[in-house]
Order: structure tokens, then sequence, then C-alpha cells
């Protein structure tokens, strides 16, 4: 099992920005890739962002192209979720997720959520 914890959520107004980090802990050794998803009040949880966990390729939703890059630290098992020029839209709970390294088709591992809030 892997456990994920989000912090770094918080208030901002629009144009600010928040670093989100995501802690992750357990069988970290088998962990393929991580990622973030939102999900703001009514909508469908969304993909945000995600990286592999060895190569560090990454991709995005064209929704926060530009303004927001994940990255990790494999020695802290962390990832990172800078978010700059943040907007009202952006407004969410972040969840982060892992793959699994036998099991790489979809995510397997949650983390609780972290509100982000973005006042115009």
């Amino acid at each position: 099992q892997v456990q994920l914890v989000e912090s770094g959520g918080g208030l901002v107004q629009a144009g600010g920005s928040l670093r989100l980090s995501c802690a992750a802990s357990g069988r970290t050794f088998s962990i393929y890739a991580m990622g973030w998803f939102s999900q703001a009040p009514g909508k469908e949880r969304e993909f945000v962002a995600a990286i592999s966990w060895r190569g560090g390729v990454t991709n995005y939703a064209d929704s926060v192209k530009g303004r927001f890059t994940i990255s990790r630290d494999n020695a802290e098992n962390t990832v990172y979720l800078q978010m700059n020029s943040l907007e009202p839209e952006d407004t969410a709970v972040y969840y982060c997720a892992a793959k699994r390294t036998d099991y790489p088709q979809q995510y397997s591992y949650w983390g609780q959520g972290t509100q982000v809030t973005v006042s115009s």
C-alpha cells in the first residue's frame, strides 16, 4: 500500500500562486507515476497534471499549461504542484494520486484532498 498526504491548499487572490505538496509513504518503490486531479463543486474529478516517477516525464491538462508545474523529489517521496496565475475557475479540491508499477493503467492510490480557493 501507498499512503498519500496533500498539503499547501488555501485561499488566494486571482493572479496569485500556491504550491501543493503530496508526500508518499509505504511501498513507495512501487510507484510508477503520480498525478494531480481537481474536483470543483458539482463537477466530476478532472486530470490536472502527471509525472513519471523515474524519468520525470510530465503532461498537463490544456487548461493549466503554462501556469502549473508538476515536479517530484524522489529522495523525499514527494510530488509538488506549483500553481501560478491562479484563476477563480481553479477553485477546487485538489487530489494527489499514484499509479503502481505492476498496474499502470489507472491510479490505485488517492490522497484525501486539499482545498484551493481563488477569489476574484
